[in-house]
């Protein structure tokens, strides 16, 4: 019943396998289209226009302000009646001659049609606002290429994810056929009577459990496929298959000039650099507070009683303004020493952010030869294993040992195997790590 279960089971992963379009893929094709087609990268380059046009936006405030106004006002109020008969140039000696008329007048309207420019010429706030918002740009930027930089490296994880699904599929295989030839002759040797009903159903044991890691190996690269495309923005449908396996990755060796490289080129650096000069301009934003804002403006009027758009009477106007706020209850001192904290704080988050990058390279060095030390050993043991398996299926055939020690051989030997796909991929990912680490990832594994 267990193993019928087991067979339904291969039938529905080979069915779902079937239904889906299979596609080869290489590193370089799938990091290409997740810089692409990933959402999350789109979002951030979609945020980037948007900062950009804030520096358009910064810009604009250089340049003059017009405005046009069509109004229509209404009022009995003496003083807005008399002002509206005078726009009018409509005034005669008569009005003058009954004080009632002005003093109680009838209620009256005006069409106002006005055309106004207003241009700064020296705003002090102007130059930092516009460098703030061209550091924001900035900082956008750098938001979209840390999203490049980390999407990629998901990307070169899954891929090797969907390499290392697919050798613990074969390992698994492997495991599979081992634990049928041991059950093969453990089932010969009780035909011939040498051998013991027990050993049998070990066997049999052991080769249900192998067949259960074989499931979960397949389930381990559906996952890792659907996460592939996921990644690159495809259909979660689309089955891909590596087209390369990859080993190895070459990295230079640890040095001071690595170091200097990653501090110039990693995104966390470089945005606690924007930061920190972003906070200077926010400090000479405080400080523009204290001086004093000219602008000079001019407005052409017309006004007519009957009709929006005529004219009963024109007037212009132009003047230059001065504006210095000489008190504002201690807010631009506040200001200010929020500014220089603020500052303070950028600079120590770049000089941690330093610190940070120093410690993480080096720790990806460290942990690669650790990995590389590991693999070497992994693939001596695999060696070992197999030797012990052939050795004690030899004696076991002999009849000088137990089914126990073979089916412990043949699961150490399986783990050894397992163990070598896993250290063949954190060798490969542990020198794509370094490159991350050195803000070069993208760059050096699209070369």
């Amino acid at each position: 019943m267990y193993q019928y279960i087991i067979t339904c089971a291969f039938m529905l992963l080979s069915v779902a396998a079937a239904g889906a379009e299979t596609l080869q893929l290489s590193l370089k094709d799938a990091m290409n289209m997740a810089l692409e087609n990933n959402s999350q990268i789109k979002a951030a380059r979609f945020s980037y226009q948007a900062a950009a046009q804030g520096v358009q936006s910064a810009n604009s405030r250089y340049l003059p302000a017009i405005t046009f106004e069509e109004a229509l006002i209404a009022s009995n109020s003496p003083t807005n009646a008399f002002m509206m008969k005078l726009d009018e140039a409509r005034f005669n000696p008569a009005d003058f001659a009954n004080p009632d008329s002005v003093n109680k007048p009838s209620a009256r309207h005006d069409f106002k049609t006005a055309l106004s420019v207003q241009q700064p010429l020296f705003v002090p706030s102007l130059s930092p606002l516009k460098e703030m918002a061209v550091k924001d740009a900035r900082k956008s930027e750098l938001d979209l290429e840390a999203a490049s930089q980390g999407i990629a490296f998901q990307v070169f994880y899954t891929y090797l994810d969907v390499q290392k699904a697919d050798a613990q599929i074969k390992a698994a295989d492997k495991a599979v056929a081992d634990a049928r030839e041991n059950m093969r002759l453990a089932k010969v040797r009780t035909s011939t009577g040498v051998g013991l009903r027990s050993d049998e159903l070990r066997s049999r044991t052991h080769l249900s459990s192998g067949e259960q890691q074989s499931i979960a190996a397949s389930n381990n690269l559906t996952l890792a496929r659907m996460k592939l495309a996921m990644l690159i923005g495809q259909p979660e449908d689309n089955v891909y298959t590596v087209a390369e396996l990859l080993g190895s990755v070459a990295v230079p060796e640890m040095s001071e000039q690595v170091v200097a490289e990653a501090l110039q080129n990693r995104v966390e650096i470089k945005q606690s650099r924007v930061d920190l000069e972003k906070s200077g301009a926010a400090l000479r934003l405080a400080g523009s507070e204290y001086l004093p804002t000219v602008g000079v403006f001019a407005s052409y009027q017309l006004n007519a009683k009957d009709a929006p758009f005529a004219s009963d009477s024109d007037a212009w106007t132009a003047g230059v303004s001065l504006k210095w706020n000489i008190f504002d209850g201690f807010r631009r001192g506040s200001e200010r020493k929020r500014a220089l904290s603020g500052q303070s704080a950028a600079r120590e988050m770049l000089e941690q952010s330093a610190k940070d990058v120093r410690y993480q390279i080096k720790e990806s060095y460290v942990r690669r030869h650790e990995v590389g030390k590991r693999l070497e050993m992994t693939r001596h043991a695999v060696l070992d294993a197999e030797e012990t398996v052939r050795l004690l299926t030899k004696r076991y055939e002999n009849s000088l040992a137990t089914m126990v020690e073979l089916l412990d051989a043949q699961t150490a030997l399986n783990q050894s195997r397992a163990n070598l796909v896993e250290a063949e991929a954190g060798y490969a990912l542990a020198g794509g790590r370094i490159y991350y680490m050195t803000g070069t990832f993208v760059k050096e594994m699209l070369k």
